[in-house]
């Protein structure tokens, strides 16, 4: 599907928003706005914050909706950049209270998680397109319930719910066993891991396990 591909359904648009979808997965990009446009909503898709960026003229937007990983990934500081006056949100993998905390720090309006159904969804687009601001609730339960952060200094570089994962995984525990033991989503468990792997330039989960023991001056389990 090329970028800027608009969708409007036939039907009166009088209660309409005027979307922008931001989504690297072609496929996942052309469901979302089908279903979107069928809310009333009329939608003008890209494949990167930069194709959109690089669309001469935008037509006025109420709101801009970024599918990525994580407020980590360089796209949504180029979006917060780019949209200014324009509502923005993040429609991401991660379903953690820091990962929410930081896409708000961002400039970001709203956040939803892919955990989350799609009727709720729309209506939180409406809600942050009218002015409002969205935190999925599912996260704010998780920052109560979760267990307290780790205190070894071993893990002191990482966020809090990053120590807590590196913990997990220096035990050999699989992903689905930590997401358990934290009372996360099995994919903000895999978002996680692979942001703790890129800090410590690791390859594999092994790797891991070797250069946070290696920090802390014990010997890694095998796993």
């Amino acid at each position: 599907m090329e970028s800027g591909v608009q969708y409007i359904e036939p039907a009166s648009r009088a209660s309409s928003i005027r979307v922008v979808l931001i989504d690297r997965r072609t496929l996942a990009r052309e469901c979302l706005a089908k279903s979107m446009s069928a809310a009333q909503y009329i939608v003008t898709s890209f494949g990167s914050v930069q194709d959109w960026l690089d669309v001469p003229d935008h037509s006025p937007n109420e709101l801009v909706l970024l599918s990525a990983p994580s407020a980590g990934h360089p796209d949504v500081d180029l979006l917060t950049q780019a949209a200014k006056a324009t509502p923005t949100m993040l429609l991401s993998d991660a379903d953690d209270p820091s990962d929410v905390v930081s896409a708000l720090r961002k400039g970001l309006r709203g956040y939803i998680p892919c955990t989350m159904g799609l009727r709720e969804a729309v209506e939180a687009m409406r809600l942050v397109a009218a002015g409002g601001v969205f935190v999925p609730a599912t996260s704010l339960l998780a920052a109560v319930r979760s267990p307290a952060p780790p205190k070894d200094p071993t893990f002191g570089g990482f966020s809090p719910r990053q120590a807590a994962v590196a913990k997990e995984l220096c035990k050999g525990k699989p992903n689905k066993i930590i997401a358990y033991d934290l009372n996360m989503c099995e994919s903000t468990v895999k978002v996680h891991v692979r942001n703790i792997m890129k800090r410590l330039k690791a390859s594999n989960r092994t790797q891991v396990a070797c250069a946070l023991a290696a920090m802390n001056g014990s010997a890694p389990r095998t796993y």
